[in-house]
């Protein structure tokens, strides 16, 4: 009796755990971009990512692998020369490259309507 109940026990679990659908899917943040690189991974192996850029009054850093770093600090062999809004250039000698905070996002016009546009209340003069 005692062998019966735990090879039924035991064929329920097996059957439980290997059944692919009854695992709950992969949690994903519904906050994160579309086209956000996946946590762990680099745009190219052995380039640096960056992750965020912090501009102020009278500062200005920027975070690449971890790391923060300032205009004229270094990232492995590069210096950073400039940090702007969502993007970074560095200097290795003689060659500069920009990093982007999001390389495939694509800045498009407003269709908001311009300076003619109405304040109030509508119908209001």
């Amino acid at each position: 009796m005692r062998r019966t109940v735990a090879i039924a026990v035991v064929s329920l679990l097996a059957l439980w755990c290997g059944e692919p659908a009854a695992q709950p899917a992969r949690f994903v943040d519904p906050t994160r971009p579309p086209n956000a690189i996946p946590e762990g991974s680099a745009a190219t192996p052995g380039e640096p990512r960056l992750q965020s850029v912090l501009i102020a009054p009278g500062r200005r850093v920027a975070v690449i692998d971890g790391q923060p770093v300032t205009v004229g600090g270094k990232i492995a062999d590069s210096t950073v020369v400039r940090i702007a809004v969502g993007e970074v250039m560095l200097r290795q000698g003689e060659e500069t490259r920009t990093l982007k905070l999001l390389p495939d996002a694509q800045k498009v016009p407003s269709k908001r309507a311009g300076p003619e546009r109405r304040s109030g209340k509508e119908g209001s003069q």
